[in-house]
């Protein structure tokens, strides 16, 4: 019987194959780090934006007594109003643990002389129908400014017009800026002035009803310190009045 010889490989074979082996390693290697020196900054930059992203959940309201007058029978219609409902609004989200940084803060307006009630009560948390928590202002557009004292990200504005009675105000307009004079940064929030009376420019927003819950509106986070209201009355009378302006914002750092 023949058996075949074993042939030994050559020493000069194997010390290529070697060297091919530790070429390949290297490589795998350095692409390993360099893939690594790419990914964990973004890795840790996606955890950063995470942990600065807040949480969200339902904003809580303390909504005042409803009024207890009837639903008048000619109520305003047309593509420009939102339809009358008597049902709750939906939960508005906002990130936890905000508050109503307005609350006590100073109210000035574009008057020297209010009809009745004070400035102070637009911010003082009271906001039932009734008649001695109405500030009332004169015919034509004015409006109440509101100072936070400190800039805050705005996530949620509720304004109480007047809700002793179902109507709907005009001309309604908000604006943040960076000043008091509202000559830096001018910001609008809210616009519902369709034919500009106000010279804030023409509105879109839709114009609605007062009811006990207000106007919710969404601010979206608005870095802002100072807010403007402006109004023109209502389709029921043509004086502008304000019961409550609550800002939920959160915390200033």
């Amino acid at each position: 019987m023949i058996f075949p010889l074993k042939s030994k490989a050559s020493p000069i074979i194997n010390k290529q194959n070697f060297m091919k082996h530790t070429q390949h390693t290297r490589k795998f290697l350095l692409t390993s780090a360099l893939t690594a020196t790419l990914l964990l900054p973004n890795l840790g930059l996606k955890r950063l934006l995470a942990a600065d992203k807040p949480e969200f959940a339902p904003l809580k309201l303390q909504l005042p007594l409803p009024t207890a007058k009837g639903t008048p029978d000619d109520l305003p219609t047309g593509p420009n109003v939102e339809k009358f409902t008597d049902k709750p609004r939906a939960a508005f989200m906002a990130p936890k643990g905000v508050k109503n940084v307005a609350l006590g803060k100073k109210v000035t307006c574009s008057l020297d002389k209010l009809y009745s009630g004070t400035l102070s009560q637009i911010t003082d948390g009271k906001k039932d129908p009734d008649d001695d928590q109405a500030v009332e202002m004169k015919k034509g557009v004015q409006w109440v400014q509101i100072d936070l004292e400190k800039v805050y990200p705005v996530y949620a504005i509720v304004v109480w017009h007047d809700h002793r009675w179902l109507q709907v105000f005009k001309d309604v307009v908000v604006q943040a800026a960076d000043d008091a004079d509202f000559t830096k940064n001018v910001r609008t929030i809210f616009n519902n002035d369709l034919e500009n009376e106000s010279g804030r420019g023409i509105g879109t927003d839709k114009q609605y009803f007062e009811t006990a819950e207000g106007k919710l509106i969404d601010a979206k986070g608005v870095q802002a310190r100072y807010l403007r209201f402006y109004s023109k009355g209502s389709n029921m009378t043509a004086y502008n009045v304000y019961q409550e302006i609550e800002v939920y914002a959160l915390p200033a750092s």
